[in-house]
């Protein structure tokens, strides 16, 4: 494992099996360094908002599976897999990918020398860190720790937190939302230091799936919360208002942050900021900038009592893509240094810099408008939110699956023409089996001593029950995959036994 940077506080990560990934056995120290309230970006941002009529944020998203496809059955990334194979298929493409995880270490440098304000958030699997480390990719770290760890890079570049295996959180076992989210937090530490740690203070989830039953999202926003996250990146057609219409009725709203609220069936309630990714082509709209030319149309809008920058927020895959691969390095920087030459009012933006800004202008997360996930106004508006009991919850998505064939508790997300849970009873079900047994092991055995996650027995077992749950082995469908899906878990069941 790759030592972390020595931060402030003094904490290192270290010590662990050679091989594994640094995804457990730190967590006491982790969310010392994770839960505060301390401003991140507004005391460094050279944003002045009243200056500001509109603005924009895109964040990159960068992943790559790991699968068991290396010498002898190594674990391997998919990467890898593809420089090792570039006669097969799109394998060709790798050394492509790889200049485009390393690139914007290079572009953000470039703007910053020449007089730019640039902006860009990073959104980079556990999976595909742990491949950097594993390979060792140096010549995409370097670069990447340099806009990461060098104090006058720190108003540009925002890095979100994400599952470390890329699992899609509605059909991810309750219990393992944390989990996902404190390894990535432990690989990235591992690589950056605990000081760029302490700086993520945003979420990615992958696919941009949004748990829509009631306790999964209620325990998902927990999970985050808990982990130190302060605000949630959504898919706009993810969320509805609390009367259930959809953010077309008002479209000015997903222009501004969000409060995410979710009820359990308990009645309970919990509440995250969130960012209104717009619905689109995700790759053609961040790879020509379309979010820059949206907010040169946008102007000021009242949240609360006060006028503020509307933000235009897009996502998309990093390196996926003719128009990301070629179209994106011209696009990015050139909307920048327009941004230099023309005062147009308009500029970039970081999430958590642009609601830390909002916050310093007298904006509070009571005056946001509120969301749900989608559906949700059916369930409540059945049962009403008095007296709610799981019993209550479970008749009425019941009567509601009946009713309407297009309500689902399956969440949404940015691929919503594709279920993530329907056919793939396959890897669904050994999925949910390899998390039953990990938590039957080692749930009792940590509760008496916290010291057990940092044994290669418990790290081994993690590992396994979070890479059956990568998403790709669905998403990509029936066959080679589904086939790493089943190899993970038979080599799981031997460290959950």
């Amino acid at each position: 494992m790759i030592a972390a940077a020595p931060s402030s506080n003094g904490y290192h990560i270290h010590g662990a099996k050679p091989g594994l990934p640094p995804i457990s056995g730190w967590e006491a120290e982790i969310a010392s360094v994770v839960n505060h309230d301390d401003p991140i970006f507004a005391p460094h941002s050279n944003i002045n908002l009243p200056n500001v009529k509109s603005g924009f944020a895109c964040a990159l998203h960068m992943h790559q599976p790991t699968i068991p496809a290396g010498q002898d059955g190594a674990l391997i990334s998919n990467l890898q897999h593809m420089f090792e194979n570039q006669h097969i298929g799109d394998n060709h493409n790798a050394p492509t990918f790889a200049w485009c995880y390393k690139r914007i270490g290079e572009f953000i440098p470039e703007l910053v020398q020449n007089g730019c304000n640039p902006r860009i958030m990073l959104d980079y699997s556990g999976n595909l860190l742990w491949d950097f480390q594993q390979t060792p990719r140096h010549d995409i770290l370097e670069p990447l720790k340099t806009i990461t760890n060098d104090i006058q890079y720190h108003p540009y570049v925002e890095w979100l937190g994400t599952m470390w295996s890329h699992a899609v959180a509605p059909s991810t076992p309750i219990p393992d939302l944390k989990l996902q989210i404190q390894a990535w937090q432990h690989q990235f530490a591992a690589l950056f230091g605990y000081d760029a740690l302490r700086r993520v203070k945003g979420f990615s989830p992958p696919e941009m799936h949004l748990p829509n039953n009631p306790d999964t999202l209620y325990e998902y926003i927990k999970a985050l919360k808990e982990c130190g996250y302060r605000w949630l990146l959504v898919q706009e057609d993810s969320v509805e208002r609390l009367n259930g219409d959809d953010f077309h009725k008002n479209g000015d709203d997903k222009y501004v942050p969000n409060r995410l609220v979710a009820r359990n069936s308990h009645g309970e309630t919990i509440s995250i900021t969130a960012l209104i990714k717009t619905q689109g082509s995700d790759t053609k709209l961040v790879a020509q900038m379309q979010p820059y030319h949206e907010a040169k149309a946008r102007g000021k809008q009242k949240v609360g009592n006060v006028e503020v920058p509307s933000c235009v927020a897009q996502i998309a895959d990093g390196e996926n893509g003719g128009v990301m691969m070629n179209e994106f390095p011209d696009g990015f920087r050139n909307a920048f240094y327009s941004i230099k030459d023309n005062n147009e009012g308009v500029v970039g933006f970081n999430g958590t810099e642009y609601i830390e800004l909002l916050e310093q202008a007298g904006v509070t997360e009571d005056d946001y408008p509120v969301c749900q996930a989608v559906g949700q106004h059916k369930i409540w508006n059945k049962i009403g939110t008095d007296n709610v009991t799981p019993e209550k919850v479970a008749k009425a998505i019941a009567e509601l699956e009946k009713e309407d064939d297009r309500f689902h508790m399956d969440g949404a997300s940015w691929t919503n023409d594709l279920s993530w849970v329907k056919g793939y009873e396959n890897v669904l079900g050994p999925m949910n089996e390899l998390s039953a047994g990990f938590h039957q092991k080692f749930d009792s055995r940590v509760k008496e001593d916290g010291n057990v996650t940092r044994t290669p027995e418990y790290q081994e077992a993690l590992l396994y029950t979070m890479l059956v749950e990568t998403s790709c082995f669905r998403y990509w469908g029936q066959g080679a995959w589904t086939d790493y899906a089943r190899e993970l878990y038979n080599r799981g069941q031997h460290f959950v036994q």
